[in-house]
């Protein structure tokens, strides 16, 4: 018989807590079984195989690149049918399923929250839960099921092959200040301006990090050196209202935080313009939520911001 045929949710749930924490004695606890019958359950699994799992080492055990393989898998299992679970019980209560969406700052402030009231119209029941963070980490979680869309700057080089992708608009991005500040009140700016104030910047491999030094080369200049990164909307908010110092932001966030007097655009331009894409799994297509959810991405990008492609003048 195909070892696969032999595992259960609960052989998945030993291999997990095996993985997390990496104690035989810890895990058995915490599954409230015996250490002797979950040390056999795993022998008997590595034989079945024929892979050695984990390694056994004096602090405990390791996974193996084998053992690190089938570990991915049961992650992925495991997310699957948690989505499952909710997706149910959202329809239970009557609503149109669940969808989770993924949103790096490129989006977080307009194309994802006006999707999100769209569908809301569209299928008043459907329950979304929403989760920000770095596209990188964003792809991570996709790839394990645990997000069923990720809308952010467009980053095909954290492209899983099992993941679909489309192009939702290109904007250019901006230098960023609080209201008031003194290079929003100058009558004349220029570079050197900019690198006497400290920098807010986001990580470096980061989309937006490396749309800011194409810009910067095209430009012939280079990040100052007393920069702060960050990779926070809101610690990046904060910093920026509370000091003088520049951030960057992508042109629909930058308008959207403008419009809510939260900060202000240097009039200075940037060359080069980055590219917003959404994400998603074809496993997920099926579900009502998700599809309707795709839509919406759709809608909100083509509305935008009506200047997307008009940016400041060149000081």
């Amino acid at each position: 018989m195909d070892w696969t045929q032999r595992l259960r949710l609960r052989n998945l749930q030993m291999l997990l807590s095996l993985a997390e924490t990496g104690n035989m004695s810890q895990s058995a606890a915490l599954l409230n079984t015996t250490q002797p019958g979950l040390s056999k359950w795993l022998k008997d699994l590595e034989e079945d195989i024929g892979l050695p799992l984990f390694e056994r080492q004096a602090r405990g055990l390791r996974p193996t690149p084998y053992g690190e393989a089938l570990i991915e898998h049961a992650r992925r299992i495991e997310a699957q049918l948690d989505v499952a679970r909710d997706d149910l019980q959202a329809m239970r209560e009557g609503g149109s399923g669940l969808v989770v969406v993924g949103t790096s700052g490129a989006s977080a402030s307009d194309t994802v929250p006006l999707a999100v009231l769209q569908l809301m119209q569209q299928l008043p029941k459907a329950q979304v839960r929403l989760v920000e963070t770095t596209m990188d980490r964003l792809m991570g979680l996709l790839v394990r099921s645990e997000l069923d869309i990720v809308v952010g700057r467009s980053a095909p080089e954290l492209q899983d092959a099992q993941v679909r992708s489309e192009s939702l608009y290109m904007e250019p991005i901006h230098f960023v200040v609080r209201p008031r500040h003194p290079l929003v009140l100058a009558r004349d700016i220029d570079w050197d301006d900019l690198q006497r104030c400290r920098w807010v910047i986001w990580p470096r491999g980061t989309p937006i990090r490396t749309a800011l030094e194409a810009a910067l080369a095209s430009a012939d200049r280079a990040l100052p050196a007393d920069c702060v990164e960050s990779n926070s909307t809101v610690l990046n908010l904060t910093l920026l209202n509370n000091s003088d110092m520049v951030g960057v932001a992508s042109h629909r966030t930058a308008r959207r935080l403008e419009e809510l007097g939260a900060l202000r655009i240097v009039p200075l331009r940037l060359a080069g313009f980055g590219s917003v894409s959404m994400y998603w799994r074809d496993d997920g297509m099926k579900r009502s939520a998700v599809s309707a959810m795709l839509e919406c991405l759709r809608r909100a990008a083509d509305r935008g911001v009506t200047d997307i492609t008009r940016a400041p003048s060149q000081a």
